[in-house]
């Protein structure tokens, strides 16, 4: 078994992927070619944003956006500290103070009744991440953010294709930014990344910024990076976009196939009823980890941690709060286990890796549930559960 199956998703739209590759193999236009605006225009449609601007990696996404803002030194984004290290590493690279503020212990996302306090003179954004795929409670963070006059960017390198009270995550805020990194729910093959916004000005200084701030050829109207997403990876993701709405649909299964047989039993990580999630990970909370996660690799069951050590306990951030600032995502970081998961992992698969961690854990296995494990497989999806 494998924790994320990249090789049946690929076995499943291999013509499609090989016959878009080759387009632009044929064509010759690497940076910037014409699937670039195509996935721009489409991606902007799925989501409902007025714009889309692809760029080389979900980070450069969040760069960007903090750029176009026009965030600098001595400015403070308030953020989450139960993320990947980009989040606060932008904020960072661009001489301004990541103020973390607690998470929801329901939900991992940032908690918003937390943050009016963290808020001061110098306080220019406010950075939710949707982690594990779920969004934040983006209409209370924007509330806050409308009150003081403050941008609001929502990370959403894992959430694509999740709604949130009917729309769509990347468009629920001042600007989105989402990654096609591999493994997330809609990848590419190497690195890659959007930011969409409906603000025109936001949109033309992003789209300046990501050609080394070039507003035309060889006049540089700002300072920029060279942020493009390349022309081959816009075709892949054109190619994956076709089965993305089933392979959704194939995460929601699998999660439900979790649910069904962990809900009660172990901690899960809460799903909001007036959003949905593009499941990125599945993550439960656990403890003695280290065991569990052992008994598991034991059985060929592959396992991750998102993420074991919290942001403002990272050797290079550590400056920023007191070690005990945020104690509910040092409990999390303790504790949460992310399990297989993907459009291609079959429920027989997913039975296994239920019944391994409650084994593991020492709690009952359902009667129902090892029934109908010594039965055929009745699951939706014919593939194997295995990638990387």
């Amino acid at each position: 078994m494998e924790f994320i199956d990249l090789k049946a998703q690929y076995a499943a739209s291999r013509e499609t992927i090989n016959a878009r590759i080759q387009a632009v193999l044929d064509h010759g236009q690497y940076i910037l070619g014409p699937e670039v605006a195509e996935l721009e225009a489409r991606l902007a449609d799925y989501t409902g944003a007025r714009h889309c601007i692809t760029v080389a990696s979900g980070t450069e996404a969040l760069l960007i956006a903090l750029m176009a803002l026009g965030i600098r030194p001595g400015d403070e984004v308030i953020t989450t500290p139960f993320s990947f290290i980009a989040t606060a590493e932008v904020i960072v690279l661009l001489g301004a103070t990541p103020v973390f503020v607690d998470i929801d212990p329901a939900t991992c996302n940032i908690a918003p009744g937390l943050i009016e306090e963290r808020i001061t003179p110098r306080t220019r954004a406010i950075m939710p991440v949707s982690l594990y795929g779920q969004p934040a409670d983006m209409d209370e963070i924007n509330a806050i953010a409308t009150r003081h006059g403050l941008a609001v960017i929502e990370d959403a390198a894992q959430s694509f294709g999740a709604t949130y009270r009917g729309r769509q995550s990347c468009n629920l805020s001042t600007v989105g930014c989402t990654s096609f990194f591999p493994s997330k729910p809609l990848g590419c093959y190497g690195d890659g990344g959007a930011l969409f916004t409906s603000d025109d000005a936001i949109a033309a200084a992003a789209r300046e910024i990501r050609v080394h701030g070039q507003s035309r050829r060889y006049v540089h109207t700002r300072v920029g990076v060279g942020g493009r997403m390349d022309t081959l990876q816009c075709a892949i993701v054109l190619a994956k976009l076709d089965r993305f709405d089933w392979e959704l649909a194939q995460r929601q299964r699998v999660a439900d196939g979790y649910e069904a047989l962990l809900s009660g039993r172990v901690q899960l990580v809460g799903q909001a009823r007036d959003r949905s999630s593009a499941h990125a990970q599945y993550t439960v909370v656990v403890e003695e980890r280290e065991r569990v996660q052992a008994q598991l690799q034991a059985a060929g069951i592959p396992t991750a941690v998102h993420y074991p050590v919290p942001m403002h306990l990272q050797p290079a951030y550590a400056h920023l709060s007191s070690a005990d600032a945020c104690p509910v995502a040092s409990g999390m970081a303790a504790r949460v286990l992310s399990l297989p998961m993907g459009p291609y992992l079959d429920d027989a698969g997913t039975r296994r890796v239920a019944q391994t961690l409650l084994q593991s854990l020492r709690i009952p296995v359902p009667t129902s549930a090892a029934a109908s494990d010594a039965a055929p497989a009745a699951s939706t999806v014919t593939a194997s559960a295995a990638t990387a």
